[in-house]
């Protein structure tokens, strides 16, 4: 006869044995309902409860044996009363029949719905047993095959399946000469849908980049969400060569390359958005790293008054952009938003009465009336090359992806002197030190003085999560101390910081918000440019002039409540 498992529900159980308190309680409670995980995975996750003491506790309060299941061998004429999906979809794992009687070994015993389900299905009377839930789905993993690229990377995505439908690779270049068995491998059906879950995994965290490191025994996928790299669980090792080469594949690049570095670009589309990929292999000690940049159209925002810029900056921007010629950087770290504010900035120029062409590596988006145009490296068409020809095509606005070097810079100043207005970003610290760099980089100080018209520096902050967020009370030596003076434009201030909840993962963040801050060419610092004044003094100079500095744009924001003090201290320097 199976066991009547006795009507007592968990929280009742972990409260009387004392081993939660009720706001631990309550708290995984919510966390259930918003995440929809199970109230024992997200005790053991938080970290209140072990895996140990729950199976202990279900065991003694509901008279059920308890087993662990990790060196356990089950028959394949007993595993396969249970469908692998029913298993998997409940954790439970058929251990004997004898008789009538089907034992069962579940991490929740008390999931009577599972227990209905495979009741009507098998026939059988079920006898539960409750085991360890990381036992149970190892052990799950080896008997019905775990070692599948399908059935293990499910986990990734949180026990949702991806539809086939949600992501459609719209461009794959398959022309590959060496037709190996890297290659057939690499298209088998698992591997597809296991670099179709990677990608889905990304865009549903709304990550910027997804990291595919190798190691000696594993591999480990991250994804950046938000500025900050979170891991997630990795495919098998075993999969390693097929998961690159279908990479490789989807990339159009060679499968049969692994001493060089690579690079590549794919498509798909993904809830009816197209979504580009720019992929990049690195050889490394026990394979090839792979990074995958994620390029969303559909999050991209091409108007420059919806980026949000405290006013000083903004008026900057848009007097600047009214100049028939001159030049016009931004400056700042890789991933700090400098791509967007060029295009919003390019969109805002871009007219039937403008002839609007860009220089780029690689072209990151598509625009629509701009003449984009890709550098090649490999054919040494460089930056420098591309600038001098397109100068021919007659245009009236250039942008130029990135200044990397002083034959570049020459060209680019050369531009800006002889009727073009010329966009484009350059690597330093602030705004200030547009001007020194390009000094250094073989500039004569007199054509940086005429031909640079705005130098800004960009940075992105994290936005405190609209979910969980909470005012909090700044003592006025804080405020003395960050260096807050006040913004007259502002009607209230409210300082503010994220507690932490489920939408954030407890982070208290949830987006980013970009800062900015912006130097015009005042006449003021042209005597300073000219005698090679260090990027401190012409600094110093510009707020005299009326620059807010990037310390002073990241308060305000987070005066309105967007950010917090602890990302202002982090990712601005002080005045």
């Amino acid at each position: 006869m199976a066991t009547k498992i006795a009507k007592k529900r968990l929280p009742d159980m972990l409260i009387e044995q004392d081993l939660v308190t009720q706001q631990q309680l309550t708290e995984c409670m919510n966390l259930q309902r918003a995440t929809g995980q199970s109230l024992p995975t997200v005790l053991v996750e938080k970290g209140y409860l072990s895996e140990e003491d729950l199976v202990i506790t279900l065991s003694e309060q509901l008279g059920i044996p308890h087993i662990r299941v990790a060196h356990y061998s089950i028959p394949k004429e007993v595993l396969a009363e249970v469908p692998e999906t029913l298993a998997r979809q409940y954790q439970m794992l058929p251990v004997s029949v004898t008789g009538d009687v089907l034992t069962l070994a579940m991490a929740d015993p008390l999931n009577i719905m599972a227990l209905d389900d495979l009741r009507m299905l098998t026939s059988y009377e079920i006898e539960p047993v409750v085991a360890v839930a990381s036992e149970l789905r190892d052990a799950i993993n080896r008997h019905y095959g775990g070692d599948k690229a399908e059935s293990l990377y499910k986990s990734i995505v949180g026990g949702r399946e991806a539809e086939d439908a949600a992501l459609e690779e719209l461009k794959e270049d398959n022309d590959i000469e060496d037709v190996s068995n890297l290659q057939v491998g690499a298209e088998d059906e698992p591997v597809k849908k296991l670099v179709r879950l990677i990608l889905f995994n990304g865009l549903e965290r709304g990550a910027s980049d997804i990291h595919i490191e190798p190691f000696e025994k594993i591999m480990r996928i991250r994804y950046r969400v938000d500025g900050t790299l979170e891991e997630a669980k990795g495919p098998p090792k075993s999969l390693q060569h097929n998961l690159i080469a279908r990479l490789k594949i989807l990339a159009g690049c060679r499968i049969d390359e692994h001493r060089l570095p690579q690079d590549g670009r794919f498509r798909i589309r993904y809830n009816d958005r197209e979504i580009d990929f720019r992929v990049g292999f690195l050889p490394v000690k026990f394979g090839e790293k792979v990074v995958l940049r994620v390029l969303d159209r559909g999050s991209l925002t091409l108007d420059l008054d919806m980026l949000g810029f405290e006013p000083q900056p903004m008026n900057a921007f848009r007097e600047a952009l009214q100049l028939p010629h001159g030049m016009i950087l931004l400056t700042g770290p890789t991933g700090s938003g400098k791509t967007t504010t060029l295009y919003s900035a390019l969109s805002k120029l871009c007219d039937i009465e403008t002839n609007v062409v860009t220089v780029e590596d690689p072209v990151e988006y598509d625009l629509f009336g701009v003449n984009q145009v890709q550098v090649n490296a490999r054919i040494k068409f460089t930056f420098a090359d591309a600038l001098r020809q397109i100068l021919r095509q007659d245009p009236d606005v250039v942008m130029v992806g990135e200044i990397r070097d002083g034959e570049t810079a020459d060209v680019a100043v050369k531009a800006a002197l002889t009727g073009h207005l010329v966009l484009s970003t350059l690597h330093t610290n602030d705004a200030a030190g547009v001007f020194p760099r390009l000094t250094d980089m073989g500039i004569e100080p007199f054509l940086v003085q005429s031909s640079v018209a705005l130098a800004a520096a960009q940075r992105l902050l994290k936005r405190v999560c609209k979910e969980c967020v909470e005012r909090i009370n700044v003592p006025d030596e804080v405020l003395e101390r960050i260096q807050y003076r006040g913004f007259d434009y502002l009607d209230e201030v409210n300082w503010v910081r994220g507690r932490g909840c489920s939408k954030c993962k407890d982070s208290g963040y949830r987006g980013r918000v970009a800062v900015v801050e912006v130097l015009l060419n005042w006449p003021e610092l042209q005597p300073l440019i000219l005698n090679r004044a260090s990027g401190y003094e012409i600094k110093q100079s510009a707020v005299a002039c009326g620059m807010k500095s990037l310390r002073q744009n990241s308060l305000a924001k987070a005066a309105k409540g967007l950010s917090s003090i602890e990302q202002v201290l982090e990712h601005t320097p002080a005045d």
